[in-house]
């Protein structure tokens, strides 16, 4: 017989959400020692530790934060059983949470999430975060897919499943009133530089760029969000490197021009996924939407995007 007891895990779901004992006993017309012992008695059959006590908090362990996603899919979809036994329809609505880089393109979410925008009968959430933290909510249920332009497939634990859903050539963009050639030259050493910061793959992939043509460029901004280098981009005169799907309303209205695509240098745009009990049929979807819709030979969105 299963040690989980549901009733037990619906009380600990209920102090989860709450993130108050007091508060959650009120509501479910219980004592407090009567629900602190129902969640004991779920701690004690499963042999885990689902809250630590900071002072009067309950804090969710590692363990704890797993089981509540768990819990919240649970209860969740055990709602839409009784709605849809109660009154013969099925209200549920599909929902996807997507994690994605902070310093990721902005368009290039918009373009992925495309579909979404178009059925209207999804509901999706976006969450920006570092690397470690969209790996460490994705590991523990909280997030369906991270975007990101950094692969994991490498990882020793082998638990990320990491696809490759485009890449985008990297191009020198800046005002298009400059007197610069498609080719690199010598006037591009007159110009103030905006760039990545040193962690990048852009910029690092743009130093040895620099490093083979003995060039040194004259840095005057640095940023770590692409979102901000597009506002920089177009509000100074200095030149910058980027995907152009980071610029592409700007490149079409003629306010930032593009100088000339840095020979094999690529941003990668990457889906991140772990294993799930219950996968998400609409992360598969999107996934595949942007590899069939892809031009043929090439990871390459460039036409979807411009």
């Amino acid at each position: 017989m299963s040690k989980l007891n549901y009733h037990h895990l619906n009380y600990f779901w209920q102090v989860a959400k709450e993130g108050n004992l007091t508060k959650a006993a009120e509501r479910l017309h219980v004592s407090q020692s009567a629900l602190s012992s129902q969640i004991a008695q779920l701690e004690h059959n499963m042999g885990v530790q689902l809250f630590a006590r900071q002072g009067r908090r309950l804090i969710l362990t590692e363990i704890g934060q797993t089981t509540f996603s768990y819990a919240d899919e649970i209860f969740r979809k055990g709602g839409e059983l009784e709605s849809l036994l109660l009154t013969g329809e099925n209200t549920q609505q599909r929902t996807i949470k997507i994690g994605m880089l902070a310093t990721m393109s902005r368009n290039f979410i918009e373009s992925f999430i495309e579909p979404l925008i178009q059925q209207g009968n999804s509901k999706y959430s976006l969450h920006a975060r570092g690397q470690a933290r969209l790996l460490n909510e994705l590991a523990n249920h909280q997030l369906d897919i991270v975007l990101s332009n950094i692969d994991v497939s490498g990882s020793d634990d082998n638990l990320w499943k990491c696809q490759l859903l485009a890449r985008q050539p990297v191009a020198i963009i800046g005002q298009p009133t400059l007197a610069l050639g498609a080719i690199f030259s010598a006037d591009y050493a007159a110009q103030d530089w905006i760039l990545p910061v040193d962690e990048s793959p852009i910029r690092s992939a743009f130093d040895a760029f620099c490093a083979l043509h003995q060039f040194q460029p004259k840095i005057v901004a640095e940023a770590d969000d692409m979102a901000m280098m597009r506002l920089l981009a177009r509000d100074s005169n200095a030149l910058t490197v980027m995907p152009e799907v980071v610029v592409k309303d700007e490149l079409k209205l003629g306010k930032l021009h593009r100088y000339m695509i840095l020979p094999n240098v690529y941003e990668h745009f990457y889906a991140i996924t772990v294993q799930r009990h219950l996968p998400n049929q609409i992360v598969g979807d999107l996934i595949l939407n942007v590899i069939n819709t892809r031009p043929a030979n090439s990871v390459n969105l460039a036409k979807k995007l411009s």
